[in-house]
């Protein structure tokens, strides 16, 4: 699938890996979503990225989410009930938002 134009990306940090949530618009002037771990690891004097990506298409959004926020719940409330959770929010630094928040629409 080739790389189609990037109307909005959040980029998420976490240790060796980043979250890329792009959206993107197809030929014709619809719109999905990918989801790419990228992974750095040390090789020589630099790094090398293992890049892993997911393509959501809008019919499925819901679905996802739904069952997502379902897994979340369940290692929170039922594997993990007394786990403090609140030390892992986001900070700014982490968060990065490339754009801007609204979709363009044209």
């Amino acid at each position: 699938m080739e790389d189609r134009e990037k109307i909005y990306s959040k980029r998420v940090r976490a240790g060796k890996r980043t979250y890329f949530f792009d959206v993107r618009s197809t030929r014709s002037n619809d719109y999905y979503l990918t989801i790419t771990e990228s992974r750095r690891h040390p090789q020589g004097d630099g790094f090398t990225y293992e890049k892993h990506k997911m393509f959501l298409y809008k019919e499925d959004f819901d679905k996802f989410i739904d069952a997502l926020q379902e897994a979340v719940d369940h290692v929170k409330t039922e594997l993990m009930p007394d786990f403090d959770f609140t030390q892992y929010e986001a900070k700014a630094d982490e968060l990065d938002g490339i754009g801007t928040t609204e979709l363009k629409w044209e």
